[in-house]
């Protein structure tokens, strides 16, 4: 998939892949390969990757990468595969999606930006964070909400970015 196809929503069951790491804390990219497998053999719609239940913050830029490929090549189309680029730098999550993009994803999903308790976008900065990304990938976007974030979300801006952000198809809320 090339384009944003809203003519064939994606429907159904797309879990967080876990990110399974050795007693030494590298990656355990075998294993990760397993809990691909099991996803796919159990029937689901769709996988997420590199989620906050993947441990996205406790991984190196590498150690990003690796997973990245390592993912969507095991995967090889069998299901589609979101991959979450959210970071609270726009320039940051742009080049995650773009990356991600370019490696076959079908979708990216992306929280609001923010940086600890009292550093986040208003509304403003939040639709402006999303334009951005917007305009420069071609595959659907997922807004992530993130209550613990304290990034509010209203129903106004979800319902404005849905209408004016043309990839921005879905919203896991």
């Amino acid at each position: 998939m090339t384009t944003s196809d809203t003519t064939h929503p994606y429907t159904g069951v797309f879990p967080i892949a876990p990110t399974p790491f050795k007693e030494d804390e590298t990656l355990d990219l075998p294993g990760q390969k397993r809990v691909l497998d099991c996803m796919v053999d159990q029937g689901v719609d769709g996988i997420c990757i590199l989620a906050n239940y993947s441990e996205q913050f406790l991984l190196t830029d590498e150690e990003r990468n690796t997973l990245l490929g390592i993912c969507l090549n095991h995967v090889a189309e069998r299901v589609p595969v979101i991959v979450t680029c959210s970071h609270f730098s726009t320039r940051v999550a742009l080049e995650r999606a773009l990356q991600a993009e370019s490696a076959g994803a079908r979708m990216v999903m992306l929280m609001p930006p923010y940086h600890g308790a009292a550093l986040r976008a208003d509304e403003h900065g939040t639709f402006e964070h999303f334009s951005k990304i917007t305009q420069a990938v071609s595959i659907p976007i997922m807004v992530q909400d993130a209550p613990l974030s304290g990034v509010t979300l209203s129903v106004s801006l979800l319902e404005r970015m849905a209408k004016e952000l043309p990839h921005v198809n879905y919203f896991k809320v």
